[in-house]
Parts: structure tokens; C-alpha cells; sequence
């Protein structure tokens, strides 16, 4: 089966392209006809859609006409999962971090996992024993950062990701804006670090999977051992679907 999965973010639209299970294509999109031609020239079977920004309606409505089955429009609250969803409150799960979860759980059975997405937000998240999504913590991400200490003071300039992410950054800056990158950089990964010592402290056999548009920044400077999946919302919206269309 040929299926199509669609995650809209904050500040990127993917999509992924599923063939027999194996994720075949992907990237990033900027407007619904854009979709509507990648879905011409894909015919999948079915379809699932995501958003964390806005309802998925016109996106579903441009879409339909290119798939041959359903479009699924995925909700936390009332989509049925492969998976146990104990937040507290569904409604107000962002779609990315169960499909993080999901993926996560078909990716590692039966394992306890914590997931890092480091993108607008730095969201940490916990598996359990690969059946159920527990929750976790959301954090601003690293251009968030950048931009509130510009934003929110009177003189502070408006400071940039470094072009080449595997540079070191030094700890201790020497004028304002290596102190604002110093402050920003190292203060994310001291704080990410210190959330995965604290999650491996409960669970001794807890593996860790890094996704996310920062991620290339994040995975050498972090702790132990990381898997690092880029793809991964992409990979639980197509477990979503095909619990959906297939079981």
C-alpha cells in the first residue's frame, strides 16, 4: 500500500511518502497546491493529515480529490492509537508529540523511551514500555530564544544560529552577541542533558531518540547513547493510519 502522511508545524510543512511500511520520500512544502500536485503524481491509496497550527479541513478538501481511499484527519482526543494516550488532557495534545510517540513505540517495542523533538520548541517526552505515552515537558526552541532576548529588552540584538552547527561555541562569550549564543547554546544543551540524566536516573534502560529540525546541532552534544530519527513524526502518522485503515 501506497499512502501519504502530511505533518504541518510551526514553522515547516512535510510530508512523507510510505511504500509498503518503508518511508520512500520526503520533504518540505510551503502551500496546499504544492500537496495537491505531489498527491497527483503519488495516487496513494490513503492519506493522513496533521496540524499543530490551524484545522486540517482545507487541507484534507485540496488533498481528497488525489487520493484513491480515506484521508484521515488525525485529533489526539478521538483518533484511535496503537498506542494508550494517558495525558491528562488529549484535547490539548499537540498532534506532533503523539505521533512522536507513536513512532517511537514501533520503532523500540516493548522499551522505555524518551523522545527529544528539538525544533520551535524543545519538547522532551516519555514512552513507556513502548505502549503508553506518558507526557512530558515543552521548552522554548533555540530561535525562540534568540528571538525573545532581542524582543522582550531594550538593547539586546537579535542573534542567529551559527552556519555550521558542529562548531564548538565557547562557554564564556566576549562580547554581547557570543554571550547571548553562549547563553542561548550551552544553556539548552546543559538543560537537555540534565533532562535525560533525570529520566535515566528512573528508568536505567531508557533509550533516547532525537527528531527535529535542530537535531544535527543537538546530537554531539548530548549524553550517551542517541538515536537519532529524523523522520519520526512522520513514521507514527502512517502507524496511525494504517491502525486505522488496516486493523
Amino acid at each position: 500500500m501506497r499512502s501519504l502522511t502530511v505533518d504541518i508545524g510551526n514553522t515547516a510543512i512535510k510530508y512523507g511518502c510510505f511504500e509498503d511500511g518503508v518511508l520512500r520520500e520526503s520533504a518540505v512544502l510551503q502551500t496546499d497546491q504544492q500537496l495537491l500536485a505531489i498527491a497527483k503524481r503519488l495516487t496513494p491509496a490513503h492519506a493522513i493529515i496533521s496540524s499543530v497550527v490551524s484545522p486540517t479541513a482545507a487541507w484534507s478538501a485540496a488533498l481528497r480529490p488525489a487520493v484513491l481511499g480515506q484521508v484521515l484527519e488525525f485529533a489526539p482526543a478521538t483518533t484511535p492509537l496503537p498506542l494508550r494516550n494517558a495525558y491528562a488532557t488529549p484535547h490539548t495534545l499537540g498532534a506532533d508529540r503523539l505521533a512522536a510517540a507513536v513512532g517511537a513505540a514501533w520503532l523500540r517495542p516493548n522499551a522505555d523511551t524518551l523522545i527529544l523533538d528539538v525544533g520551535t520548541a524543545i519538547k522532551c517526552d516519555w514512552v513507556e514500555g513502548g505502549h503508553t505515552f506518558r507526557g512530558g515537558s515543552i521548552a522554548p526552541g533555540l530561535r525562540l530564544r534568540f528571538q525573545a532576548l532581542h524582543t522582550f529588552t531594550g538593547r539586546l540584538p537579535l542573534v542567529e544560529l551559527p552556519t555550521d552547527l558542529g562548531a564548538p561555541v565557547p562557554l564564556t562569550g566576549d562580547d554581547t552577541q557570543s554571550a547571548i549564543r553562549s547563553g542561548v547554546l550551552n544553556g539548552a544543551v546543559a538543560e537537555v542533558n540534565g533532562l535525560i540524566d533525570s529520566y535515566r536516573e528512573r528508568h536505567p534502560t531508557l533509550g533516547v531518540v532525537l527528531a527535529g529540525g535542530d537535531a544535527n546541532f543537538f546530537q554531539p552534544r548530548l549524553k550517551g547513547r542517541i538515536f537519532v530519527i529524523p523522520e519520526l513524526v512522520l513514521i507514527g502518522l502512517h502507524r496511525i493510519l494504517v491502525h486505522n485503515v488496516e486493523e
